[in-house]
């Protein structure tokens, strides 16, 4: 099952356990179970704290327990936690034996002190690159709170249960049976849902922070870079994110980063939040921005306000807020969110196996969806509104020759349709005839670009007709101390290579009209 080199690794792992573990299998004749066992006696190969147990009695087979001696920890996996998830059970593992999770000390006794029972269910793919970090956060709070369990079940593998639940995106999250979220979630968002006064109690010592000297809004590549040079020049940095990493946490495979031939979105997003975290910092994750003052209207001082009430004060800024997958705006697309339409085909396409699907915009996004979801699903309806595709050309050539797959060209969807649960088809406009049509299907990929994330900053700076925040060469926008970069601004071509320079450009311009404006920030610290 692993090869040597992954066996070597896991053997180095595996030594820092500091207590045994049991692997308690459920199997039963089938390929998943034998692959699953197989996996099994490797982990136990390169281990002597970890033993195998063939005597589990769960209902899901293939699956497998993680606990340990004193039988207060709950940690199981459905399927093989393969693909994006090896690096789960290399974690689960390690943490289940004692090896102390690389969170903070605050965040743990939290977990540790929540007061009630929580059993979590969370389904994931094993192409989902958002489904490892709900997948690890659970097992941690598993393996920090005995009454606190979680299974990851693999979606594909046990699709009569997901067709029961109606799971048609991924991760789903179950607490207690119920639904309690979907898509990317990391610990402390999860923590923060459990315990309700968590929120205030942040907003309140977000509020009494003191003033910054640069402040990012944006913890996306553009971000990222700008707190480094920041940090690197030795002010007062912050970092204010509703997710650190941005939109490079929904990419699958980044093939064009200079010097770097090919790497995935959360791996990149995590090292850029290891290499902002080796300066002096200041990150405040799952903090959204509502408002933007300028220092006329804050005493001196520009004012970001949050949706949590609370505020945060600096001489400058640095708006980063990146963009998101733009929608169909059609009747239909809200109500069937996550029931059939979704957004990321490589996390949830392996939901769709033997289905009909369709897919929105014919850009490379959009025939490289068609190609991925062809191979997996029964049919792919790809839905265009130019009168052709404007993907490459060797794209539009590799989707021409999949036999399952139509090109509708000169479509504009009108509407989702469905049956109150999930999807049944969509409607579509023949833009030539302005004949109505529908296609009956049971999922829908949108991917039709990007929309910045600027309605926030609506009457504090100059946008342009399409959302984007207008910047000069520098980076500096219509307000005085304020600068932007990346996707969510005029420059072109939004590539990630592109924003970590533009985070540069505009972290070096607010230090450059720091040190101009000495006089005037005394002023305003004396206030």
């Amino acid at each position: 099952m692993l090869d040597a080199d992954l066996k070597d690794q896991l053997k180095a792992y595996l030594q820092n356990l500091r207590e045994p573990i049991e692997l308690v299998a459920s199997l039963d004749d089938g390929e998943g179970s034998r692959q699953t066992r197989e996996l099994l006696e490797d982990v136990v190969s390169v281990s002597d704290k970890v033993r195998l147990s063939l005597a589990g009695q769960d209902a899901r087979k293939p699956s497998f327990a993680i606990t340990r001696a004193a039988g207060d920890a709950h940690v199981r996996f459905a399927g093989l936690p393969l693909g994006h998830e090896f690096t789960s059970l290399v974690l689960a593992l390690l943490h289940v034996g004692g090896h102390p999770p690389r969170i903070d000390a605050e965040v743990i006794e939290r977990v540790r002190a929540l007061d009630g029972d929580y059993a979590f269910e969370t389904y994931f793919s094993q192409s989902c690159q958002n489904c490892p970090d709900v997948v690890q956060a659970l097992n941690t709070m598993a393996a920090l709170n005995p009454r606190i369990s979680h299974v990851a079940i693999d979606g594909a593998l046990f699709q009569a249960e997901v067709d029961a639940r109606q799971v048609m995106a991924v991760p789903t999250i179950l607490l207690n049976g119920q639904p309690f979220g979907q898509g990317r979630m990391g610990l402390e968002e999860i923590l923060a849902k459990l315990d309700t006064g968590a929120a205030a109690r942040e907003a309140q010592k977000i509020t009494a922070k003191d003033a910054f000297d640069v402040l990012v809004v944006g913890g996306g590549p553009a971000g990222a870079a700008a707190a480094i040079y920041a940090a690197r020049k030795g002010i007062r940095t912050g970092v204010a994110a509703q997710r650190f990493g941005g939109q490079v946490l929904d990419t699958m495979g980044i093939e064009n980063f200079i010097s770097v031939p090919h790497t995935e979105g959360p791996q990149m997003a995590a090292a850029l939040e290891r290499h902002v975290r080796d300066y002096d910092v200041d990150i405040m994750n799952l903090q959204t921005a509502t408002g933007l003052l300028a220092p006329s209207q804050a005493g001196g001082l520009i004012e970001v306000q949050l949706e949590s009430g609370a505020s945060l004060k600096s001489r400058t800024v640095v708006l980063a807020p990146g963009a998101r997958w733009r929608q169909m705006n059609v009747p239909g697309e809200d109500e069937y969110r996550n029931r059939g339409v979704a957004y990321c085909p490589h996390c949830d396409g392996p939901l769709y196996k033997g289905k009909r699907v369709a897919v929105i915009g014919g850009g490379n996004s959009g025939v490289e969806a068609a190609i991925d979801l062809a191979g997996i699903t029964a049919h792919v309806t790809l839905i265009e509104f130019d009168a052709e595709l404007r993907a490459d050309a060797v794209l539009q050539r590799k989707l021409a020759s999949l036999p399952n797959v139509r090109i509708i060209t000169s479509a504009l969807t009108t509407e989702v349709t469905g049956d109150g649960a999930k999807v049944t088809g969509l409607r579509y406009k023949d833009r030539n005839s302005d004949q109505a049509h529908e296609v009956e299907l049971e999922g829908i990929f949108v991917q039709i670009g990007l929309v910045p994330n600027t309605e926030w900053l609506k009457g504090s700076v100059a946008l342009t007709p399409r959302g984007e925040i207008e910047v000069d060469h520098r980076g500096q926008t219509s307000v005085a101390g304020v600068f932007a970069a990346g996707d969510a601004t005029t420059t072109p071509y939004k590539q990630i290579v592109i924003a970590m320079g533009d985070g540069s450009k505009a972290a070096l311009s607010a230090f450059d009209f720091l040190i101009r404006q000495e006089p005037v920030a005394a002023a305003a610290k004396a206030a």
